[in-house]
């Protein structure tokens, strides 16, 4: 993996340097064009037709006769020597013949050579005129071209040293895009990686702190419940309490009144007996005894009646006394029984709790096991470590994946097994299943 840290120094003065050399090389074809000497324009070659008719006809001269059998004309068309290749294109021009002179009896023969020789002399020099005047103009065709073709070649060459420059800019500057996108792809993943830890750190203290409320309000909740539940039993004592209080108080007043009533009436009966002795002391002993035998009947009537009263009495203390000792007895088997059940209740709870939890740490170790058994290692990562936290829905699908690591290509094949792995199966209890939710899972490339 290429090394973003790395610096660019030389590659940058790499860079430069070949800028600079181009740059070089176009200034001195730019010179070289500037200081070179301009070429001569070709010069224009202008054709003149001329009608036949236009040509003016030839003196005509006078021909010496002499005895020599050879002609000026014989000789100069021996000596006529041909320069420039027949035009088989050439216009037929017609020919006019022309009357001949009429012959003069003399002609000078001398002279009329020596103007054939005259003429002949100018017409190669004429040839060799026109052809050093072709060669020169070839010349100048040949050296034109050269310098088209230099000037040509010079162009070219400052067109690729051009191209050169624009290109080798282009990648510099696509290689300072790459760098700054790489730079920008850092910073973002140092942000998401500082930005997840944060989320991270701030759920692991909400979760907390949401365990230690929900632990405070479930300990306020038992202590409430507890309070409540010591405040009835009391107010139950204190009930059961003053309910004997005043049975028993109104047992003693009643048994005081009748104490006092059987006092009071005997107090009488001894009384009026007195009376009635001393008033009727002259009646008849028969009646005395009659009284005295009516009094000591109606004297144990009473005292059975009293007797009566009295065990009709015990009988309703005894029965209200077992009425409140089974009262208290059922009250204190339902408090048992409540403190019994409560207590089950929270070992069933504990038990369950700890059940629920087992369950959870077995799926969590599947998970794990599912995800290594996804994860692909990255090559040439060896002895790179990471961490994985990863939280669930209740459907087993990944719903978030936080990794820490400081090798891109761990974090990446990672995250990527984790949603490979996906779903997970998911326990049935639901605090189980609410416990398995989110695991934590460390990685080590091998």
């Amino acid at each position: 993996m290429k090394d973003f840290n790395k610096p660019q120094s030389k590659e940058n003065a790499i860079a430069l340097g070949f800028t600079v050399g181009v740059h070089v090389v176009a200034l001195v074809g730019l010179l070289f064009l500037g200081m070179s000497k301009p070429l001569e324009p070709p010069k224009q070659i202008k054709t003149v037709l001329v009608k036949p008719e236009d040509i003016p006809p030839p003196e005509a001269e006078p021909l010496e006769i002499t005895d020599a059998n050879e002609t000026a004309d014989s000789t100069v068309a021996e000596n006529v020597q041909q320069t420039a290749e027949p035009v088989t294109d050439a216009p037929n021009i017609p020919i006019i013949a022309l009357p001949l002179p009429t012959p003069t009896p003399k002609v000078d023969m001398q002279k009329a050579a020596a103007e054939a020789k005259a003429a002949e002399a100018e017409q190669k020099a004429a040839a060799e005129a026109a052809k050093a005047k072709a060669k020169a103009a070839d010349a100048a065709r040949l050296k034109a071209a050269e310098a088209e073709k230099a000037r040509l070649d010079a162009a070219e060459k400052i067109r690729q040293a051009k191209n050169d420059a624009e290109r080798a800019k282009a990648e510099a500057n696509a290689k300072a895009k790459a760098e700054a996108a790489a730079a920008a792809k850092r910073e973002a993943v140092e942000k998401a990686r500082a930005e997840a830890n944060e989320k991270a750190r701030q759920a692991k203290a909400e979760a907390a702190a949401k365990a230690k409320q929900e632990a405070n309000a479930k300990a306020k909740a038992d202590a409430a419940e507890k309070a409540r539940q010591d405040r009835a039993a009391k107010l139950a004592q204190e009930k059961a309490a003053q309910a004997a209080k005043a049975k028993q108080e109104a047992a003693e007043k009643a048994k005081r009144e009748k104490a006092d009533a059987a006092a009071k009436a005997k107090q009488e009966a001894a009384d009026k007996a007195k009376r009635e002795k001393a008033d009727a002391a002259a009646k008849a002993k028969q009646e005395a005894a009659d009284k005295a035998k009516r009094e000591k009947a109606d004297a144990a009537a009473k005292a059975k009646q009293e007797a009566n009263e009295k065990a009709k009495a015990d009988a309703a203390a005894k029965a209200e006394a077992k009425r409140k000792a089974d009262t208290e007895a059922k009250e204190k088997a339902a408090a048992e029984a409540k403190a019994t059940a409560a207590q089950k209740a929270n070992e069933e709870a504990a038990a369950k709790k700890a059940e629920a939890k087992k369950i959870a740490s077995s799926a969590k170790r599947d998970f794990e096991n599912k995800v290594r058994s996804a994860w692909r290692m990255p090559s040439n990562s060896s002895g790179q470590k990471a961490s994985a936290r990863v939280t669930l829905t209740d459907s087993g699908a990944v719903a978030s994946v936080v990794v820490n690591a400081s090798d891109p290509d761990v974090k990446a094949s990672v995250e990527q097994a984790v949603r490979n792995a996906a779903p997970f199966p998911m326990p049935s209890d639901p605090d189980a299943r609410r416990e398995a939710r989110s695991f934590t899972a460390n990685f080590t490339v091998k």
